[in-house]
């Protein structure tokens, strides 16, 4: 049947039209269509954006899983190169054998000297890697650190005295001791001053005001030091060597190191909130003052037990939180435990740089740390200069 014309024609009614489609925008610019009009491009919009936030929360949760495998990694190979680096003209395979079995020369080697060594090492640099990125977080200062707000300094202190007056040779148990009570006292005056209201450079200066204070009243005790061997032996104190440890220095100081790092872990979520403010943290329901006394006792713990195992090395904590920015960013959650496995990672390489430089020696670890991290600290200085 012929249709109607559009004058009137008569012929079959026409179809209702269906509304155009309209185009919404997204914010990446693609078109897309609504089918209700009504509805506008605000849904689509929040779609859109938190389908982003998800790309790009799963970008950054692959990248730091990536980098913390590749950190393992590197951290598992230069432990291995530590443990098989000797003096002592031995194959790897024998060394390894004797490592298992414990018998003849390779095993007494294995178990009584490398393994001590590299084990202090991981531990002693994964303390002091997780104590400066939780200070940093704690304080909200770039520049904090164990050793630059004086801790590393105050517990190599607290070593001394018990060197100095016998503690250590009566009770060895007194010797870490005494450096997690200098520890404690240096973190909990940093941190009173933080609370009233002290800014990046005054708490800089005090830590420095703290560390020579410390150094001083370490030279004191050597000038008076009566013993010969004692008087060494707090020389070792100050320049930190992994040198002629045992296996007992290493079981001694790992557990206290490993309960101040959980510690700082318990605490990464509350560092999280402070990094909005106090008052801020408080209104989400964060314990501050907790948080606060978690990481203080952490940092001293761990920071006590690395420095009466190995004396004080230094930048450790100050260099590896900023290294490892970029790749896992910056809040303290997501770095503490990072920059645990850098620190351990620079410590092992550090050592192993010792070792390969000057087999007999005479070369320490805390040297060439403080060679590593003096001329990073001012860049870091400089950069936040320009950035003020």
């Amino acid at each position: 049947m012929p249709l109607g014309n559009r004058e009137g024609g008569q012929g079959e009614e026409p179809r209702a039209r269906k509304p155009p489609a309209r185009v919404v925008q997204s914010r990446a610019g693609v078109g897309r269509e609504s089918g209700n009009p009504l509805k506008g491009d605000r849904p689509f919009e929040a779609e859109s954006a938190v389908d982003e936030a998800k790309t790009n929360a799963m970008k950054r949760y692959g990248g730091g899983a990536r980098a913390m495998i590749a950190l393992a990694l590197l951290t598992v190979a230069c432990a291995a190169l530590s443990f098989f680096l000797g003096p002592a003209n031995i194959d790897p395979g024998a060394l390894w054998h004797g490592l298992i079995s414990g018998d003849g020369l390779p095993g007494v080697i294995a178990r009584e000297i490398r393994v001590p060594r590299t084990g202090l090492a991981l531990i002693v640099g994964a303390a002091l890697g997780a104590s400066g990125a939780a200070l940093q977080g704690l304080f909200r200062n770039p520049l904090a650190s164990p050793d630059v707000t004086g801790v590393t300094s105050c517990a190599g202190l607290g070593a001394v005295i018990a060197l100095y007056f016998g503690f250590a040779t009566a009770t060895p148990a007194l010797l870490p001791a005494f450096a997690i009570l200098g520890a404690l006292g240096s973190a909990l005056l940093l941190y009173a001053l933080s609370r009233a209201g002290a800014g990046v450079m005054a708490l800089v200066l005090a830590g420095v005001a703290i560390s020579s204070l410390a150094v001083a009243l370490t030279a004191l005790a050597l000038s008076f030091a009566s013993n010969p061997y004692a008087m060494s032996e707090m020389v070792l104190w100050m320049m930190g060597s992994l040198k002629d440890h045992t296996i007992s220095d290493l079981t001694f100081a790992a557990p206290l190191v490993v309960i101040g790092i959980v510690l700082l872990m318990t605490a990464a979520r509350g560092l999280d909130a402070l990094t909005l403010g106090e008052e801020a943290a408080r209104s989400l329901g964060i314990d501050v003052a907790g948080i606060r006394g978690r990481v203080v006792i952490g940092v001293a713990l761990a920071t006590g037990a690395a420095t009466a195992a190995a004396g004080a090395v230094s930048f450790v904590g100050l260099v590896v939180p900023h290294l490892l920015r970029p790749f896992f960013g910056f809040r303290p959650s997501r770095l503490i435990l990072p920059s645990a496995l850098g620190g351990a990672l620079l410590v092992t390489a550090s050592d192993v740089l010792v070792r390969s430089i000057d087999p007999g020696e005479q070369l320490r670890l805390g040297v060439v740390t403080a060679l590593l991290g003096a001329p990073f600290f001012f860049w870091l200085i400089l950069k936040l200069r320009r950035e003020a």
